[in-house]
Formats: structure tokens, sequence, C-alpha cells
């Protein structure tokens, strides 16, 4: 039996079902917390007799508040984790079990349960909502988490005490997942069932143009948020004006000892490179920061190689390669004629030249970043040994 986890259900006017929602989870586990989030149905009443601890707000806050009403109640009771069911008997109390489970392979990750939604009467609304949740969120962490609208979750009680979250109702699922994910938590998903009545005897407190609307305004703040080459709080707050491609050495050490790995650097400069390389004008910094987000890699590395691609350097190469390929001789004359007149000339040369370029000066730059990782990491590594 986990005695360090808190099962919790967040309840708002759900009082047809609470009791058996509530006595499923006592059948499966001992440790249970009921968070009425200002109900006005009388629901927590229908617990009487249940061995279970009841928090009340007075007034509705929202369910993102009574998670996080639940997370200061589970540390004063000692827990290190909730685990969140609804109230309105769409999840199955059976499936605690999973969570338990995964837990015991990583403490430290935030788990989401991943609806079946073969099941009949599912909305159309929730699987549009969870794939446009999915790819915002794949976009703003690089996490591909299958069903981000879930409320079946696992949490680490630390996470919720600590991360600084705006939201209060609905939108909060969405904005802890990426503020855990920035902030170094493994985003995780168990497979759990799931249970939709028919939609006459549905009972739902989401509503759509007020939710929706919030819900689209905190995906535009997490997502710009995402773009900007700062570092999140597991970043340490030297690194932002640490990297520089003139103190290689440096910048590469600084990133290795937050946790960085030559494999990620690597990947992370080749991607700088090629996307450096290519002529897309006034595009390189927005491209990297949205690629490296989606592919996990270090923004901060990508944004420093790609300014060794800033003309004129790098783009007259490309020039030269795509000039030799369309007429089999190197571009010698620079005049007015050449760059000038023949401007649309050269800038097909540079895309041409720029598919051979890019490609070279990834392997080239991955291989060196590497390299070098390698061999800082190592002496990272011998110094704390000998430490």
């Amino acid at each position: 039996m986990r005695d360090d986890i808190l099962v919790v259900i967040p309840v708002y006017n759900h009082g047809a079902t609470l009791r058996n929602v509530a006595k499923g989870v006592l059948e499966q586990h001992p440790h249970l917390l009921v968070v009425d989030d200002g109900s006005t149905d009388g629901g927590a009443e229908t617990l009487s007799g249940l061995p279970c601890h009841v928090v009340k707000h007075e007034k509705n806050m929202g369910k993102g508040a009574a998670i996080l009403t639940a997370s200061k109640k589970a540390m004063a009771l000692g827990k290190t984790h909730i685990v969140t069911i609804d109230a309105d008997g769409q999840h199955f109390p059976e499936d605690l079990e999973v969570f338990f489970a995964a837990q015991e392979e990583d403490q430290n990750a935030l788990y989401v349960g991943a609806r079946d939604f073969s099941v009949p009467n599912v909305p159309g609304s929730s699987k549009f909502g969870r794939q446009f949740s999915r790819f915002w969120l794949r976009i703003q962490t690089g996490w591909d988490v299958s069903d981000p609208q879930s409320g079946f979750r696992a949490y680490p009680v630390a996470l919720l005490n600590n991360l600084k979250l705006s939201e209060t109702r609905y939108a909060f699922e969405i904005e802890v997942l990426a503020k855990a994910a920035w902030a170094g938590i493994p985003l995780k998903t168990v497979p759990i069932s799931v249970y939709y009545p028919k939609s006459e005897e549905r009972v739902s407190h989401f509503h759509k143009l007020k939710d929706n609307v919030t819900i689209s305004l905190l995906n535009t703040r997490l997502t710009m948020r995402s773009m900007l080459p700062l570092p999140h709080g597991k970043f340490s707050p030297s690194l932002e004006e640490g990297i520089t491609v003139t103190h290689p050495i440096r910048s590469l050490r600084l990133l290795l000892e937050d946790e960085a790995t030559p494999h990620e650097l690597a990947l992370s400069g080749a991607l700088g490179a090629v996307l450096g390389t290519l002529p897309l004008i006034g595009l390189h910094s927005i491209g990297i920061l949205l690629l490296a987000g989606w592919l996990r890699l270090n923004k901060i590395c990508g944004l420093a190689v790609s300014q060794l691609c800033i003309p004129p350097f790098v783009p007259a190469i490309c020039i030269e390669v795509g000039h030799y390929v369309c007429h089999g001789r190197w571009l010698t004359e620079i005049s007015m004629e050449t760059l000038g007149y023949q401007a649309l000339d050269r800038l097909w040369e540079w895309v041409i030249g720029s598919l051979i370029v890019a490609p070279a000066a990834a392997v080239l730059v991955g291989g060196i970043i590497w390299l070098l990782s390698y061999l800082i990491q190592s002496g990272l590594q011998a110094r704390g040994q000998h430490d």
C-alpha cells in the first residue's frame, strides 16, 4: 500500500455521483481527500460515514484552485504525491493501481491518464480538444502527451507547491503540464478506461465560450514564452549571457553543467547550422525556436550556432556552390551586373547551394560540438571524482 499517496477528488456540484466515486476510491486506497469547490447541491453531505478528509471552499474557485488546495493538504499530511480523479463518474477507481505502479518506476514524473476513446458516447468536442491540446503542448515543450485534457493524473506534491501557476480553472491542467515540462519534470502517460453517459445524462461545468477563450489565450502565452531564447527555471541564471559563439568552450561547459548532453548539444548545433544556412530571410530564429521546442533540443545552442551563418560569408559559399551546380563554373565576377541586375539569379543559386551546404555544415558543426562536449564532460567528471 502506498501510504505516501493521497487520492484527491475535486468536486463542484456532482453530488449525484460523488459518493459512488469516493466509495470506489476507498475500495482501492485508504487515503482520500475530497475538495468541495463551493458546491451548492450539498454533495459533500453525501460522504457521511466515509473515512475521508473533506476540505471546502466557501465559493467556487475553479478546479485548478481545488488541486492546489489538495497539494497543500497533502503536504500537511506528509504525502509526497496526489492522484486526482474526477467526481463525475467517468473514471474508474480500479485504474488507480496503474498510477501507483507507474510512480514506483519514476517518482519524479507527472503521469496523465490516456483515456480509451473507443467507448460509446465520446463527445466530438473531447476528441478535438485532446488533439488540439496535444499539438500545442508538443510545440511548447517537445513532449508528446496523448491526452493532455485528462483529469485523472498523478502529481508530485513538491511540484505543485513550487510551480508559479496563474490559472485556477480548467486551463490549469494545460498550464501545469507546460510549466512542469519546462521545469524538467518528465511527462508520462498511462492507459485508463473511461465512461461517457449519453449526452442528455451528462453533467459538465465546462463553459464552451468562456473556457475555450481562456485556453486559447493561455496557449498563446505559453507558445510565445516557449519561443523566447530565455532559460526556464531548471537552467542556471548565468546561461542567458554566458552562451556565445565567441567563447565556445565556456559556452559548452555551462550547458553541460546545466544537464545538457553532448548528443543533445550536437543535434542542437546541427539544427542551428541547417536553418542558419537556408535562405529563410528573417525567419531563422523563429524556425530554430519552434523546431528545437518540438524536438526537445537546446534552443540556446541552436541559436548561438546560427549566428555563424549570418551574411555574407555562408550565403556567399551557398551562392558559389549553387552557381557551379547551375553553370558548371564558379562565380568570379563581383559587379553591379552580377549582384544587382542578376539578384534573382543569385537568390536561386543561394537556394540550390544551401541544399548542399546545409547538410555538410550540420555534419561538420555537429561533429565538432559533440567532440568538444565529450572532452569537456569527461574533464568535468574527472574533476568531480577527484574532488
